[in-house]
């Protein structure tokens, strides 16, 4: 999926990619900027459970239970709290984005010859799906960028219909 993302933007100049459409409407470059540290977040977490000593028999929240049973994120759009939603970075260029989904790639395919082996009863808790473990947050980034497939196509969209406006003059 990763590299999906990457050869999407080939279309689009770095200004496209910046393109602010509206007040409060993250541009395509902050979409991917919080892809991007939300997947090393859901990774360190992989990484924790790897190193935990105590067991937790601590499960999911109701949400966190449909999600895994449902395999993703339910078509809607999620509203962080306004203290967990910072604007994420528009200023990144091409090769730094593409630097960043790169070491995204190559943390997922580390694990994901591990995260099997890793104890699943050593878990880490998530403010929303409740407490995870390794595989489980693996799983996560993947569903994570699944989520925002929507959300690009959108943002893309914007960007066509700004390129149009912008041929008529």
């Amino acid at each position: 999926m990763i590299e999906a993302y990457k050869s999407d933007w080939q279309n689009y100049s770095i200004e496209q990619l910046q393109y602010i459409n509206a007040k409060g409407v993250w541009t395509i470059c902050q979409m991917y900027d919080h892809l991007i540290a939300v997947a090393h977040e859901y990774l360190d977490n992989v990484e924790l459970c790897a190193k935990a000593e105590a067991e937790h028999g601590l499960g999911k929240t109701e949400f966190g239970e449909r999600l895994y049973r449902n395999g993703g994120f339910p078509p809607i759009k999620i509203k962080l709290p306004d203290e967990m939603n910072a604007p994420p970075n528009n200023q990144d260029s091409m090769e730094k984005l593409t630097t960043r989904l790169d070491h995204v790639k190559n943390r997922l395919q580390e694990w994901e010859w591990k995260v099997g082996a890793i104890n699943p009863n050593l878990k880490v808790k998530h403010g929303g799906f409740g407490w995870l473990n390794a595989q489980e947050w693996h799983d996560l980034v993947g569903m994570h960028f699944h989520h925002h497939l929507r959300q690009k196509a959108e943002l893309e969209l914007h960007i066509e219909n700004g390129k149009k406006e912008y041929t008529k003059y």
